[in-house]
């Protein structure tokens, strides 16, 4: 069976779409600095072309970082830092939950509308499917993850020691820088499918370049870049 090309029906070559998306959700850009960026290379394309082809790429391009990554994680034993963000859409508050590893992985992300025991529930199981248990979960003292991994079985694995949970609430910051470029969200869903995938793109390039000569820098930086190009391109 012949497998067809994501990229069918697009006059467009991929390699100006991965572009396009990249520099979208990797960057605080809006889709007109975007559009200007391009043209400024010679691409001359609408704003709206770049919103489509993020909604449409998008999501197919984290979900194979995310499977690539994935199945090495599975095995692992990592220490897990759990947080809470707030987040406006149209001035009702929601709750960006993220579960970030010991380096700074992003692992999940998941939006809810409340902050209880239900919603802290279901982003544990969401979690735990995908990622399989860690040793540790770091949290902040919100009785909702207490209850939570209580109903799981694993509260003896809950830390709550002042400080240690500063991975997860850094890792906020570049989402941040990209909820501002974006003027907010408008719907929840739109926020769920940022969240995600600016989470695998931001996993995909995140070299952590304060921690490695500029040689290693250069190098995974290069890696990184060059599985980008790759993906979607069977």
């Amino acid at each position: 069976m012949t497998k067809h090309s994501r990229f069918r029906y697009f006059k467009t070559s991929p390699e100006i779409i991965r572009l396009a998306v990249m520099m979208y959700i990797r960057f605080p850009l809006s889709l007109r600095n975007v559009e200007d960026l391009l043209h400024e290379r010679g691409i001359d394309i609408c704003h709206e072309t770049v919103r489509y082809w993020w909604h449409r790429f998008g999501p197919m391009f984290a979900a194979e970082i995310r499977k690539r990554r994935v199945e090495g994680m599975r095995s692992s034993r990592w220490r897990w830092h759990l947080d809470e963000g707030f987040v406006k859409i149209n001035g009702e508050l929601h709750y960006l939950w993220r579960a970030v590893d010991h380096e700074g992985e992003v692992l999940e992300s998941f939006v809810t509308k409340k902050r209880d025991k239900k919603a802290a529930l279901k982003f544990l199981r969401k979690s735990l499917k995908r990622h399989g248990r860690a040793d540790e979960f770091v949290t902040d003292r919100l009785r909702s993850y207490g209850a939570a991994l209580g109903v799981l079985g694993i509260v003896d694995r809950q830390e709550t020691r002042r400080w240690m949970n500063n991975r997860a609430e850094n890792s906020h910051q570049p989402f941040r820088r990209g909820e501002r470029a974006m003027l907010r969200f408008r719907r929840m869903r739109t926020l769920q499918k940022f969240a995600s995938v600016h989470a695998s793109v931001y996993n995909l390039f995140n070299t952590e370049r304060s921690l490695h000569p500029r040689a290693s820098f250069k190098r995974n930086r290069a890696a990184a870049l060059a599985e980008w190009r790759g993906l979607c391109a069977g």
